[in-house]
């Protein structure tokens, strides 16, 4: 991902753009950092746009981008389909031509629409002085908006939170998800007020946008009253609708208790030719999926060193199915000569009393004695998905013993942990704060960061990630909604729950 940021001052006076510190904004993109203030003296306002590159595909393209007429452009996605993008091409500039290119409002619309892929943008309309900025339908590149009590700061958008960002956390969102805005900055100038129009995906209802955003503008804002619009059918949500018919079953007043048993029917089910064809049908197209993440990206980094051949890709491994199924995946569709980095996060547990006890208690040698996991000799990194990790290892290695796989052991101790939250984490989270956020951030970061011990020969030695791509299979594990709302099927119906996702 990349590090993309715009101030917006309704002043044409030259206000100071560093009191942001960019450092976490650098780390989104290493490969290139550039800066560029635009000012308006007609209607008096000013933009201040950073951008920050991790280059993925075809040629280095700085940010922002800029073109005669006067337009910025802000990228942080990847364009997989929707919009042809040819393999040495950048979706960046790809992009750029085809908004820049665009006449009205529709043309726009329509361009975003068709986008098939993760994105954020932030674009500066210069005829028109209109800033259109948002995310793509499920919100999954970082984009976050703040309205502070800044008197020079009417708005800000940034991909990251730096500890030195404008006033308080609170005063920070994520840009909701829900559909495309446009900030009319001359009538916003004017007026010293926030203009803004939100449009809708298709597919959302308005009541649930209209407590989505107006939120936001009318609260948080403490300088400029803010004025927000809303415009539904014009742009098309990328999603299958959902299908909220209720089956029979669930629908009567008492349902049947749910088991956890596998019965005889079931394992009839699954033989099926039906699901036969079922499961080809969706190994097919996570291939295909995983094929778009992996092709097109730049291989200067994959010469022959004295360490060997370098990574373009990691998985964050565990060893559990849906992790074992990437790599496998990743296996097909990668040249055969290319390594492929799998990243084992492991953080420190405590001994305890079931341990202890396990220790004490004779019984036939561990089925994981071999790896070096005896309950004897007690490792606080032997976690479950360390156990699992390296037996996933073994196996895909049986699987194409051509391929280099490298276990990367990634140990993350107590005083390590806090550390890192602290200076890194913490920051790249907010302004989200639950459990379950830190949770799912600590782990991405420390795989990411890729910094762990390979055994190599026997011997364990320090190694490093070269890989800019990352893939991962727990969002649908440990983000899904489906165990948590369980017990609401039955008491609110599957209408309610529908309305909740």
């Amino acid at each position: 991902m990349c590090g993309i940021c715009c101030t917006v001052s309704l002043t044409a006076e030259i206000f100071k753009p560093y009191f942001l510190d960019y450092t976490n904004l650098q780390r989104r993109g290493p490969d290139s950092s550039h800066q560029l203030l635009e000012t308006d003296c007609t209607y008096k306002y000013s933009c201040f746009f950073s951008g920050h590159v991790l280059h993925l595909r075809g040629q280095l393209t700085p940010q922002p981008l800029k073109d005669r007429n006067g337009n910025i452009f802000l990228w942080n996605g990847e364009v997989f389909g929707g919009v042809e993008v040819q393999d040495t091409s950048n979706d960046t500039r790809v992009m750029f031509e085809h908004i820049t290119s665009c006449d009205s409002e529709h043309d726009i619309l329509s361009l975003i629409s068709k986008v098939q892929g993760p994105w954020a943008f932030i674009y500066y309309q210069k005829e028109k002085h209109n800033l259109w900025f948002g995310r793509d339908f499920f919100g999954r590149r970082s984009l976050l908006w703040g309205f502070g009590d800044n008197p020079e700061v009417a708005l800000c958008l940034a991909s990251a939170l730096e500890s030195s960002s404008l006033t308080d956390v609170k005063q920070w969102h994520e840009v909701p998800a829900s559909g495309i805005f446009k900030f009319n900055l001359s009538t916003s100038a004017e007026l010293k007020s926030i203009h803004l129009t939100h449009f809708l995906w298709m597919s959302a209802t308005e009541e649930e946008q209209l407590e989505k955003g107006q939120s936001f503008l009318t609260v948080e804002n403490q300088k400029y009253p803010a004025k927000i619009t809303y415009e539904e059918g014009m742009l098309i949500a990328p999603i299958t609708p959902l299908n909220k018919k209720i089956p029979e079953l669930l629908s009567k007043s008492n349902p049947p208790a749910l088991s956890n048993s596998v019965s005889l029917e079931d394992l009839k089910m699954l033989m099926s030719e039906l699901h036969r064809e079922n499961t080809e049908s969706f190994i097919k197209v996570l291939s295909a999926a995983v094929k778009k993440r992996v092709s097109c990206l730049p291989k200067v980094t994959n010469l022959l060193t004295s360490k060997g051949k370098l990574a373009n890709v990691a998985i964050l491994f565990s060893g559990g199915i849906d992790s074992m199924m990437l790599a496998a995946l990743a296996d097909r569709n990668l040249p055969a000569e290319e390594p492929i980095d799998l990243l084992n996060v492991a953080f420190m547990m405590r001994q305890n009393a079931n341990v202890k006890k396990l220790q004490k208690k004779p019984g036939p040698v561990s089925q994981h004695q071999d790896d070096g996991m005896a309950h004897k000799d007690f490792n606080p990194f032997d976690v479950p998905d360390r156990i699992t990790g390296r037996l996933g290892w073994k196996e895909l290695k049986s699987l194409n013993p051509g391929r280099i796989w490298n276990f990367v052991e990634i140990d993350v101790t107590h005083n390590e942990l806090e550390q890192m939250r602290e200076l890194h984490i913490s920051q790249l989270v907010q302004p989200l704060n639950t459990v379950l956020d830190d949770s799912i951030g600590c782990a991405i970061w420390f795989a990411s960061r890729g910094i762990g011990m390979l055994k190599c020969n026997g011997e364990k030695k320090p190694y490093t990630s070269t890989s800019k791509v990352v893939l991962t299979g727990m969002v649908p594990r440990d983000t899904c909604w489906l165990s948590r709302h369980r017990p609401k099927i039955y008491h609110e119906k599957v209408r309610k729950v529908s309305r909740r996702t």
